[in-house]
């Protein structure tokens, strides 16, 4: 998952999909291409489960 898939599964900005990846407490990437980082959406799903639970996936 590139910060593309991560700002639109956040509905967020550009911007701020980059802030939050460069958050400490957001996983680290799993690769990093010439393209850019990619994270393992597994990750970024626990991460919403904890830090945006009202964006996940077994959200009420």
């Amino acid at each position: 998952m590139g910060a593309g898939e991560i700002q639109e599964r956040l509905g967020v900005s550009r911007t701020r999909a980059y802030q939050l990846v460069a958050r400490r407490d957001f996983p680290e990437p799993y690769a990093e291409l010439q393209m850019g980082k990619i994270w393992l959406a597994s990750d970024v799903e626990d991460w919403i489960r904890v830090n945006r639970p009202h964006l996940a996936d077994d959200a009420p």
